[in-house]
């Protein structure tokens, strides 16, 4: 079983703190990817969503779990000799099913659906324990990083 840890996991995604929504994969393979996040009070978007009643936000769950499918993405193209990414294109089919909470650990298994050489879909679920939190299917644009400056 394949694994990445928060370092090899920065080496693929751009994301940083406080926007890395993946502390871990704990398996991966051509096509599927397990990757998790742990949700701590200290979460910034806790202060106000909702004082009180602390909620992991959707759009917050949904980032969590494009990031996961970023980095099956990321492994598919051969992150660490190219300048590709894969940017968000759109959602589908994006179904809240339990709240996410402080202390829980958010489980993203992503599965790679569709890919050509200039898009990729991907089918996520995400678990908190054995229970559904969220699914979506991502559709990703890949393309390149670098921006090219002319000097002179």
């Amino acid at each position: 079983m394949a694994e990445l840890d928060i370092l090899e996991v920065m080496k693929i995604l751009k994301q940083r703190y406080p926007f890395l929504m993946v502390d871990r994969i704990t398996d991966y393979d051509e096509s599927h990817v397990t990757g998790y996040k742990n949700v701590t009070i200290n979460e910034p978007f806790f202060e106000g969503h909702f004082p009180g009643d602390p909620t992991m936000p959707g759009v917050m769950i949904l980032e969590s779990m494009g990031q996961v499918a970023s980095v099956l993405l990321g492994l598919r193209l051969g992150h660490e000799s190219s300048d590709k990414i894969a940017f968000l294109a759109g959602i589908d089919g994006a179904r809240f099913r339990k709240p996410v909470r402080p202390g829980d650990q958010l489980v993203t298994k992503a599965e790679l659906t569709k890919v050509r050489s200039s898009s990729a879909k991907v089918k996520t679920v995400a678990y908190v324990g054995d229970d559904v939190a969220a699914e979506a299917e991502f559709m990703c644009i890949i393309g390149s990083t670098l921006t090219k400056k002319k000097e002179g």
